[in-house]
């Protein structure tokens, strides 16, 4: 069964740095479409990054983070991190990974297009 977890939120100051990794597991990962949302207490959930792998790994970011947030795949690991600096109190949420297991779905911008849900990390930025 396909599982995803994620790891490395915490509590920083406004222009700090973290680092997430979102672990995937019963898999095979050929093509691996994988994607960052995030979300806040009675807020829709908000894609922010994700991370397609054709012939390179082609990536694509929401306006709010690009320049700042950089998504990248571990091929040792199974492992996709979303390196995340010069942080803003506007990055507070759940950090939630999602694995979209099925070729024919888009590997789009929406919660549609993903079945495989991490249970979230949670990062907080104080100003």
């Amino acid at each position: 069964q396909v599982h995803l977890a994620e790891s490395g939120g915490g509590s920083v100051q406004a222009g700090a740095s973290l680092r997430l990794s979102c672990a995937v597991s019963g898999y095979t990962y050929n093509r691996p479409c994988v994607a960052w949302f995030r979300q806040t207490p009675g807020k829709e959930r908000e894609w922010i990054a994700r991370i397609y792998h054709t012939l390179l790994d082609d990536t694509d970011y929401d306006e709010s983070v690009e320049g700042r947030f950089v998504i990248s795949r571990e091929n040792a690991k199974a492992s996709f991190t979303l390196q995340m600096n010069n942080l803003k109190s506007a990055d507070t949420a759940t950090y939630i990974c999602a694995l979209r297991t099925s070729l024919e779905n888009y590997c789009g911008k929406e919660t549609k297009y993903y079945d495989n849900w991490g249970q979230g990390t949670q990062v907080t930025v104080s100003s």
